[in-house]
């Protein structure tokens, strides 16, 4: 038997579907049957389309875009740090 993996869905078909089931023109089962897929998870795309979309009214994403870059403007540093550190004691250990 060979290695089985999950299938991944792009965040277009993910949206696409959500979309579909927050229109509500066919139900959980009858969208799961048309796409081939469970119907949990099409609810799970659902709730965080609709999650996402009040966290882009809210200002919650630009909030969070802005953190994130401080965060990888910080995680640079360290790295440049740390390389700096490990060259010197390198150095330092082949006396």
């Amino acid at each position: 038997m060979g290695k089985v993996t999950r299938k991944r869905y792009s965040a277009d078909f993910k949206a696409k579907v959500a979309l579909e089931a927050i229109k509500g023109d066919l139900t959980l089962a009858e969208l799961a049957a048309k796409h081939g897929i469970h119907q949990t998870m099409i609810a799970t795309w659902k709730r965080q389309a609709i999650e996402g979309m009040a966290a882009t009214f809210s200002g919650k994403a630009e909030a969070a875009s802005a953190a994130s870059e401080a965060d990888l403007a910080r995680l640079h540093a360290k790295i440049g740090q740390l390389v700096v550190e490990r060259d010197f004691l390198a150095k330092a250990s082949g006396r």
